[in-house]
Parts: structure tokens; C-alpha cells; sequence
């Protein structure tokens, strides 16, 4: 009964630091990077505190569950954990002395760690599914080469080997359990995260239909008689102040456009060729290219028809190749991909060589009134991507300060798009 009560210890020992993190640290701690190192301190402590309390098994046999928080941390986390987990295993098993259970940590270690960190970039790009089958897989793989040099170092001992099996079995069962939870609660946090932003841009929506028709005319009058006004004896002086007053308009004008088009849901559904409609709008913006001195190299395969609103498209593809072309202020090249992946999307990336963005400027790309340009709404690129995920489609942005910025986005191809329809 001692055994199990304290197997079960070590098990809550898991588990806390999961909930403290989900429950405390994730909507207080807004960098990823302040996220991933108190992760790091909480693994290590469930490492220090499940090798402070072992399961004593009998006959110098100790048993623990630091696998797992190594396990977790690496696979979560990266190299960097990595090495500090390893560091606060090696260090306090050195601490309780040096002995064959020393060595024997060592030796696995050794062993298990280029493994570990081998499947670690696998890991990172699976699906929920995998991932767990991923971390169970190498809990056994950790247990299986401690047997192994147990057995080497200690000998062979039938009751102590079958207590390392029953171990092994433990190990995996729990692995099992607290990468499920881990991965369940973060899919809540992140559902709910999509909840909170797909209502906070329902009332934009809502918003944008009440006002945006309310102000449309008064404006498109005023415009009117600025026109009027412009007449061929005016001042120069006065000529530039109409001159002014009317672009200012037209970009109020286009802030509700903005609006109107992100607020209406896209109808007139059709079967469009994306390679063609890139190749319509890559000529669309050809004068403003080379005004900036951009030059558009196109590489489109033909047939990648899609479902969706060709216009609503254009729309979202011209924004995106717009700020692609104006992140460069002193000219360049933008690379324009489409082609047919084997799982049946279809996939356009768009790729500048201009200034980038940091990371906390591309954390924010896309949210409402967040502009890089002077001038700009915050709009555009927000109204683009949802767009995309109108079609039910997903959009990758990728960038480096000074190096440029890759867009990939993905879209159900018209085999798999034919939910859009209904």
C-alpha cells in the first residue's frame, strides 16, 4: 500500500506544475519566451521533488518518475530545457552519491538524449495524436535502456527486473495520461482564445455594418463639392488644401470599404483557378511594381481550383502583395508560388526580400488597427486573413528583421472544398 501511495505522490508531483502553468502562467505571462522558462523552472522542481521522494521498492531498489518532466520539458520546449532538466538530474543524483545508480544514470543519458533530441523537431510539427504516441514511445525506449544497464552494472535479478518492467508500465501509463492532459487543456486555452477573437471581431462586424453606410454619404457630397471647387482660376494655395481635403476623404472612403468587406460574408461561391486569379492580380498592381521598383517573379501551376468568391480573393491577394511590394522602400523581388500538395490543398506563398518585422510586431500582425506603415488602417491585413479562413483555409507568416517576410497560405482544394458550397 506504501508503494502505490507514494507512486501516486509522484504522479501529483506531474501533474501540478501542468495546472499551475494553464492556471497562472499562460494568461498572466504574455511572452512565449518568459513562458517557456517557467515552464523549465516548474519541470525542474517536479524533477528535484520526484527524486527527493522515491518509491522504495526494497533490496537498495529506488524507483522515480524524473523521466517524465525531462520528457515533457525537451519535447515542449526544446534544447535549452533540455540541457537544464539533464544538468538538475545529474547534479542532485550526484549529490546523494556516487554509487552504481550514478553510473547508471549517466550511461542512460548518454544514450537517450541524441534520441531525445532527434525526435524533438518531429514532435513539435505532429498532431495531438502522434505527439502522445511520440512520448510514450521514448518513456519506454528511457526505461528499456535503464534496464538494460541496470542489468549490466547490478546483474541480473529476477524480482528486480520484474519490478523495473512493472516500472516501465507505470511509466508509460502516465506518460500517457499527462501529455493527453497537457495537450487537452492547451487545445481549451487555445479554443478559447480563437472564441474571444472571433467575438471581438463578430462586433467589428456588427459595428462596421451600422455606421459605415451612415457615413458613406455625407462624405461622397462633401467630396462633390470639393470637385466643384476645384475650379482652373483657384489659388494654387487654395488648389492644394481641395487637393488635400479630397485624398483624405478617399482614404476615409477606403477605411469603410475595409470595413463593409470584412463585416459581409462572401457570396457567389464559384470554382476559381487561384494560379490565374495571381496572375490577374500580380498585373493589376503592375504600374504601382514598378513605380517602387519591385519586380514580380511568378511560378504558378495551372488547375488549382478552389471554392470561393473570386472577388473577395483578388481582394485578399492584392493586400498581401501590396505590403509585400511596400516593405521595400528601395526595390526587390517578390518570389509569388502556387502548386497542388499531395494532401490536396492548395498552397500560395508569397515571399519579399524587404525590412521584416520582430517577432513581437508579427505577433500582432492582422489584429485590428495594428499598421507598420504610416499611413495605414490596420485593416487590410486583417480583412485578408479572414478571408482565408472563410474558405476554411490557414495563413503562415514567417519573417526576419532585415531579411523579408513569407506568407503561406493554404486552401482546401476543389476536391476537398465542397463543404463551402453548402
Amino acid at each position: 500500500m506504501n508503494i502505490v501511495k507514494d507512486f501516486l505522490l509522484q504522479v501529483t508531483l506531474l501533474v501540478i506544475p501542468i495546472f499551475v502553468y494553464f492556471t497562472f502562467i499562460t494568461e498572466k505571462v504574455k511572452s512565449e519566451k518568459n513562458r517557456n522558462v517557467v515552464m523549465c523552472i516548474l519541470w525542474g522542481l517536479s524533477v528535484l521533488l520526484c527524486m527527493l521522494f522515491p518509491v522504495d521498492i526494497g533490496k537498495a531498489v529506488q524507483l522515480d518518475l524524473r523521466i517524465i518532466p525531462l520528457l515533457l520539458g525537451s519535447l515542449y520546449g526544446g534544447i535549452l530545457p533540455t540541457i537544464i532538466l539533464t544538468s538538475v538530474i545529474l547534479l542532485f543524483r550526484l549529490y546523494l552519491g556516487t554509487n552504481v545508480g550514478l553510473y547508471n544514470t549517466v550511461l542512460v543519458l548518454i544514450v537517450f538524449l541524441p534520441v531525445l533530441l532527434f525526435i524533438q523537431r518531429s514532435f513539435v510539427i505532429s498532431k495531438k495524436e502522434k505527439r502522445i504516441a511520440i512520448a510514450v514511445v521514448l518513456s519506454v525506449i528511457y526505461c528499456a535502456i535503464g534496464i538494460t544497464f541496470s542489468i549490466v552494472l547490478r546483474g541480473f535479478d529476477l524480482d528486480t527486473f520484474s519490478v523495473q518492467l512493472t516500472h516501465l508500465l507505470f511509466v508509460a501509463l502516465v506518460t500517457f495520461f499527462l501529455v493527453t492532459l497537457y495537450e487537452t487543456i492547451r487545445d481549451i486555452h487555445r479554443l478559447r482564445s480563437e472564441m474571444q477573437d472571433t467575438e471581438r471581431l463578430r462586433l467589428i462586424s456588427q459595428l462596421s455594418t451600422v455606421f459605415a453606410h451612415e457615413i458613406r454619404n455625407p462624405m461622397q457630397v462633401t467630396r462633390g463639392f470639393l470637385q466643384l471647387l476645384d475650379e482652373p482660376d483657384l489659388p494654387k494655395s487654395k488648389k492644394q488644401y481641395i487637393q488635400i481635403s479630397i485624398d483624405e476623404l478617399d482614404r476615409a472612403n477606403q477605411i469603410i470599404y475595409d470595413f463593409l468587406s470584412f463585416g459581409s460574408p462572401s457570396t457567389n461561391i464559384e470554382k476559381v483557378d487561384v494560379g490565374y486569379q495571381l496572375q490577374r492580380v500580380a498585373n493589376i498592381i503592375k504600374g504601382y511594381t514598378l513605380n517602387q521598383n519591385v519586380d514580380i517573379k511568378l511560378d504558378v501551376q495551372e488547375n488549382c481550383w478552389i471554392h470561393a468568391n473570386p472577388q473577395k480573393l483578388n481582394q485578399s491577394l492584392i493586400n498581401i502583395l501590396k505590403n509585400a511590394v511596400e516593405s521595400m522602400p528601395n526595390g526587390g523581388s517578390v518570389w509569388i508560388t502556387c502548386f497542388q500538395s499531395e494532401d490536396g490543398f492548395i498552397e500560395v506563398t508569397i515571399k519579399d526580400e524587404g525590412i521584416g518585422m520582430t517577432p513581437k510586431q508579427l505577433k500582432r500582425l492582422g489584429s485590428p488597427y495594428y499598421s507598420l506603415k504610416e499611413k495605414g488602417t490596420g485593416l487590410g491585413m486583417m480583412v485578408s486573413m479572414q478571408i482565408i479562413h472563410s474558405l476554411n483555409g490557414k495563413i503562415k507568416v514567417t519573417s526576419e528583421e532585415g531579411i523579408g517576410t513569407e506568407i503561406t497560405i493554404q486552401i482546401p482544394g476543389w476536391d476537398r472544398g465542397q463543404g463551402l458550397q453548402n
